[in-house]
Order: structure tokens, then C-alpha cells, then sequence
């Protein structure tokens, strides 16, 4: 029997990459929450028939999301979200006293104040290394102690392992009610065929999709000079791959279980062209496949291989550091904000906003669908429901909100102009 759909909420949801998997996975994301109004524009125009919260978790109660959303006292079957903790990130500052790791504890409070049968909270690999993991001793203590058990052999999954062409580890965290049993990890779906990265081998397994597979049937944003003033163009797409089908929706998996939406499969959006100088661009054709080039130290992807993790970069009050993009595997140029989307597992419908700068922020900083998705399907089958495919396709938002900027975004949503610190504009090459 076909049964309604789980009810799920949001916590720093960006722009949508856990919302969207969780989404295909047959969750309901009736709310989430988000800091900043740029990101919250554009996951407002992805899922505009579902409520975001604009604020941040250190200011908001169960109560205001219940009552802010179509929740109100329903059960909740799953609060999950990523609680931002630079401080324990691999290639950042690693202290027990970065302001930015309390976000945690904000986490937490929500769980207990909304209640849910299952939470999920992912993050950073380096959290799991050395006295990091006295941190993670410490929340589950937290969780314990407040009605929830939890899995204390958490796990660090690749998203490579589940149909995303790129090389990304993350820590998940799964806990659940003490009446209630706990979900499994997600096992491997494919394996790279190509990696210097370890992965659980099984050569039962289909391959990851590679890089050139995800990309191939994009068209050549060369032959578009308008995508230099506009992200979007009426386009030539060649033929696709399977997982190509996937990201165009041209093909309906029976694992995909998110409404279907609105949109013209003759557009191709989030492509803004970079205008790069001549020697780099001849600096780009001398690099080889899978080496970073010298001077930028931009990686050139391998089109038979997997992209590296693709990053955020900091905000303007952290430097202002664009995130190094990587360089087409065959265009001396490096990629656009679609062709990482491509690579993250973004179906082609879902939209960002119209600068690189903030693209690329808003997949950077995002869980890769595809990755979500896996681990929201175990959730669903311990909470022992059957839901069914829908043929209701849902019209996306007002593509207004795309193109805010952040002094517009503020009073779209009503909030404090001071929520986020205003980016420091520095003179930088075309290149970053």
C-alpha cells in the first residue's frame, strides 16, 4: 500500500543539495532553514512549494518552525543538516574554540525541540581525526542523554560510491528515537573504475560515472558568446550518457522519487563564461589530465576519471578566497557553474545563482544529492513506508529571485541587512 510521504526538516540547508536528495528519496522537506538570503533565493525558486526559513539556527525554536511551515503539530520523521565546522576541516584551523563549531549545539537543541524519529548530521572528514573525535564522543553524549541513541560506528561515505562522478568524503552521523531502530549505513552503488583513492572494491558494482560521461552532452559554451553577459542560453545539447539521461531527466528511475519539475530541456542555464587571459589559457592546454596546473594550481580534470572535490572558498570576514575551480578536460578553460552542478549531481532544472561567485559557493558548500539521497533511503525503510512516484509536475519559483542581490535578497526576505558580512570586492585575475 502507497503510503503519504515522510515529513522532513532542513537545518543550514544552502541551497538545496540535502533537501533535494532527501526529496528523491521521498521525503517531504516542508521546512529548512538558511542563513544567508542569497542561498535561501535561490532554494526558494528550487522548492518554492515548501517554506525557508530565512535566519539563522541560533535565533529559531521548534515552535517557529512548526509554526512558520505546514509541519505545524504533525510528526517529524527526520531533521537532518550540515552544521557548519570550519574549525575542524582538514585544510583549515583545527580548535575547540572556533565560534563557528557551536552551530553544533544549535543542531542538537532543534532535534529535541522538534522531536523526530530519526536525525541525521553530517560534516567534515577531519572530524573524525585525532581529538576531534572527543567532539563527537561529546554530541553523542548530548543526543543520549535526551532521548535519542545513536550509531557510535559512524561512518565516512564517498560520494563516488553513489553515482556522483566526484572524489568527496563526509562524515554522517545517524540517531534515532530509543523506541525505534536504527538505520543502516547506505552500501556502495558503483565503484570508480579509475581512482588513486581508496574505495570499497566490488567489481560486482557498476561504474561511477566519469567525468567526460557527465559532461558530454553539454553544449559548447564556446559557440555562445552571449553566456559572457547572461548565464543562460537556448542551446545545442549533444547526445547524452546514462547518467547524462539522469541529470536531463530524459529517463524516470523507480529510485527517484521527487516531483518532477517544470522546465525547458532546450536551455541551458548556469553558464556564465570566464574570460581567461592568453597564457593562461595556454598555460591550461599544457597541463595533463589529473595535474594541477603550475602557476593557478587549478586541477585539470581526467575525462576518464573523477573530478576532485570541488570547494566553496571563504566569505569576505575569511579573505574572500575564491576556491580554485578545476580546468575542462578538453577546453582550455575552467569549468562552468552547470558543469560543476554536472559533476555534483544537480539535474540540469535545478538553478544557481547567475554569478560564479556564488555558484559555486552554493555547490561547494552542498552535499551532493545523489550522496543525500543514499542516505535517506535507509531512513525510509526503517520508517517501513512505500511511497509512489508522482506524475504531479511542480512549476519552479519566480526567476526574479535568482538574480538578487544580497541588499535586494535582504528585503525579499525581511531580514537584517548586518546577517551576513557584505563581500570585500578585492582586484583579482581572470583566472580566480
Amino acid at each position: 500500500m502507497k503510503q503519504a510521504r515522510p515529513i522532513a526538516v532542513d537545518l543550514f540547508a544552502g541551497a538545496g543539495g540535502m533537501t533535494l536528495g532527501f526529496e528523491q528519496a521521498g521525503f517531504d522537506v516542508l521546512a529548512s532553514v538558511e542563513l544567508d538570503p542569497i542561498h535561501c533565493a535561490v532554494h526558494q525558486f528550487n522548492f518554492p512549494f515548501w517554506q525557508v526559513l530565512c535566519k539563522s539556527v541560533e535565533d529559531t525554536t521548534g515552535l517557529e518552525i512548526r509554526n512558520s511551515s505546514k509541519i505545524g503539530n504533525q510528526e517529524i520523521d527526520v531533521v537532518f543538516g550540515g552544521p557548519p565546522c570550519q574549525g575542524f576541516s582538514l585544510i583549515g584551523k583545527r580548535s575547540f574554540d572556533d565560534p563557528r563549531n557551536s552551530l553544533v549545539f544549535h543542531f542538537i537543541r532543534l532535534v529535541i525541540e522538534l522531536q523526530p524519529k530519526f536525525f541525521m548530521m553530517e560534516n567534515v572528514k577531519g572530524m573524525t581525526v585525532g581529538k576531534h573525535k572527543e567532539f563527537i564522543a561529546e554530541i553523542i553524549d548530548k543526543f543520549e542523554n535526551n532521548g535519542y541513541k545513536v550509531n557510535h560506528n559512524y561512518q565516512v561515505l564517498n560520494a563516488a560510491n553513489y553515482g556522483v562522478p566526484q572524489n568527496r568524503e563526509r562524515l554522517f552521523l545517524l540517531g534515532c528515537r530509543q523506541d525505534l531502530e536504527l538505520p543502516n549505513y547506505p552500501d556502495a552503488i558503483t565503484y570508480p573504475a579509475k581512482s588513486n583513492t581508496k574505495f570499497n572494491k566490488n567489481a560486482e558494482l557498476p561504474s561511477t560515472p566519469t567525468v567526460l560521461e557527465a559532461l558530454q552532452d553539454l553544449p559548447e559554451i564556446e559557440n555562445y558568446p552571449e553566456l559572457y553577459q547572461q548565464d543562460w542560453v537556448v542551446a545545442d545539447f549533444d547526445k547524452p550518457s546514462d547518467y547524462g539521461m539522469k541529470m536531463r531527466n530524459l529517463c524516470v528511475e523507480e529510485t527517484n522519487l521527487s516531483y518532477p519539475r517544470k522546465f525547458d530541456h532546450s536551455i541551458l542555464t548556469s553558464s556564465l563564461r570566464t574570460k581567461h587571459s592568453p597564457e593562461s589559457i595556454k598555460r591550461f592546454e599544457l597541463t595533463p589530465h589529473g595535474k594541477n596546473e603550475l602557476i593557478s594550481r587549478f586541477y585539470k580534470l581526467a575525462p576518464d576519471g573523477l573530478c576532485n572535490t570541488l570547494r566553496a572558498g571563504t566569505a569576505s570576514n575569511k579573505g574572500a578566497f575564491t576556491s580554485p575551480r578545476p580546468i575542462h578536460p578538453s577546453v582550455p578553460r575552467c569549468i562552468t557553474v552547470r558543469e560543476a552542478a554536472r559533476l555534483h549531481s544537480y539535474p540540469d532544472w535545478f538553478r544557481f545563482h547567475p554569478t560564479k561567485w556564488h555558484g559555486f559557493r552554493q555547490i561547494g558548500n552542498s552535499v551532493p544529492p545523489l550522496l543525500a539521497q543514499a542516505v535517506a533511503a535507509e531512513i525510509i525503510k526503517v520508517l517501513n513506508v512505500e511511497i509512489a512516484q508522482t506524475a504531479i509536475i511542480q512549476n519552479l519559483g519566480d526567476e526574479k529571485l535568482l538574480i538578487l542581490n544580497m541588499s535586494k535578497a535582504v528585503k525579499h526576505f525581511n531580514v537584517s541587512a548586518n546577517m551576513i558580512e557584505p563581500r570585500v570586492r578585492k582586484n583579482r585575475t581572470t583566472d580566480s
